[in-house]
């Protein structure tokens, strides 16, 4: 590499947050750094990691970093990673045209008119998990009797995967996701695409109105997306599709809670509720490091990635770039945050962020509005949150109202 921005000691990427909805404190070094310099992956292989906002959306938009985890070289962050990085990945796992493919196969179900429809059965959803918590009394677990809930049963109506298979599939995606070992890992994967695998089966001889029904009819008239394909996209879209937005809500509502005068803003003022997911989204980040592999020499802030290189993109970090955000580290919802890197940028932006904007807004101005003395029910440094090696958001939220 060639490396005028090098630290004296790279920093290891990645590192556990000391505060569930701030930045690893080890990362102090690259926020001095920016908007480019290295750090050192687990395998003590060195990185590329970009925390600089403009540099960023400049190079999450070059085609000359790859996607494509099944490429010699690609980075892995972690061991599990590492263990499944050569298996079939749709969608962000894939470089044009294959992705541009996917994409146009899914778009129309992720549009920010079907994210509208869609509203008044994600308040049903919403309101009936609050019945429940409400009904049984305090204190809850909101992990489990909502932040999971929500977006499991909203993913599961889109797709048309049972609900009632829902234990067996959010098991697998921590799994997958998190999972102790990389043969936990593998195993995850398998039992996954066996499941998907089986359902999309199931599907032919059905006649049912969810995406994967649609999908299979597709295969029927056209041939396309094959089988493989169409259950790497049923993985993708279904562990993608509740876990991130699980997180958000447990994660945004313990940074609610943390700022009780935030909180009091935004339910003195409803108005306020899409600019504050968007901020919230800016300040937690909570899928950090996304990874690239170089194919070509690239001239980018008076440094030279060279082709092969690993490329990171710390969104936990270009979001708080205080040249675009000022005063960073500060929840502040009347910032205009649109513009952060939460969802990606470029051709590999998050195909469902006008379905999780949805999510977000009606789930937590509804929990806020429904329960207007929910608190906290532990203090708060004894509240579990998830490691810095996978996507960040609370382990456990025991609250209280």
């Amino acid at each position: 590499m060639t490396d005028p921005t090098a630290l004296s000691a790279p920093v290891a990427f990645p590192q556990d947050r000391t505060c569930p909805y701030h930045p690893p404190a080890g990362y102090d070094p690259l926020r001095t750094a920016r908007p480019l310099t290295r750090v050192t992956l687990y395998d003590g292989r060195p990185a590329w990691m970009v925390t600089g906002h403009s540099v960023a959306r400049d190079l999450l938009a070059d085609a000359r970093l790859s996607s494509d985890r099944t490429r010699d070289g690609f980075p892995a962050t972690t061991p599990r990673f590492a263990a499944v990085r050569k298996r079939r990945t749709a969608l962000l796992g894939v470089d044009d045209p294959e992705h541009r493919a996917q994409r146009r196969m899914m778009i129309p179900s992720f549009t920010l008119k079907r994210a509208t429809a869609l509203r008044p059965r994600i308040q049903r959803i919403v309101d009936g998990l609050i019945d429940a918590m409400t009904a049984q009394g305090p204190p809850a677990e909101l992990v489990g009797a909502f932040a999971l809930p929500v977006p499991s049963m909203v993913i599961c109506e889109l797709l048309g995967v049972p609900y009632a298979d829902h234990e067996f599939f959010e098991e697998q995606s921590r799994r997958l996701l998190r999972g102790p070992t990389a043969d936990d890992t593998q195993d995850a994967r398998d039992r996954l695409e066996e499941y998907l695998g089986d359902l999309v089966d199931r599907k032919g001889a059905e006649d049912g109105d969810g995406l994967l029904d649609e999908l299979v009819r597709r295969q029927a008239r056209e041939g396309r997306p094959d089988r493989a394909e169409l259950v790497a996209l049923a993985i993708i879209l279904l562990v993608a599709g509740h876990e991130t937005t699980a997180n958000m809500i447990s994660l945004g509502t313990y940074t609610l809670l943390r700022h009780p005068g935030r909180l009091a803003e935004l339910r003195a003022d409803p108005a306020l509720l899409p600019a504050a997911v968007d901020e919230l989204m800016r300040m937690l980040s909570i899928a950090d490091g996304l990874p690239r592999l170089a194919t070509e020499d690239i001239e980018v802030a008076g440094t030279t990635i060279r082709a092969g290189d690993a490329v990171l993109f710390s969104t936990s970090l270009i979001n708080r770039d205080q040249d675009v955000y000022p005063a960073p580290d500060t929840l502040d919802l009347h910032r205009p945050a649109r513009h952060h890197v939460a969802f990606g940028f470029g051709i590999h932006q998050c195909l469902g962020q006008n379905l999780a904007r949805t999510e977000l807004e009606v789930a937590l101005g509804t929990l806020i509005t429904r329960l207007p003395a929910l608190r906290l029910a532990a203090p708060p440094e004894e509240i579990p949150f998830k490691p810095g090696d996978t996507i960040q958001g609370m382990l456990e939220l025991p609250v209280t109202w």
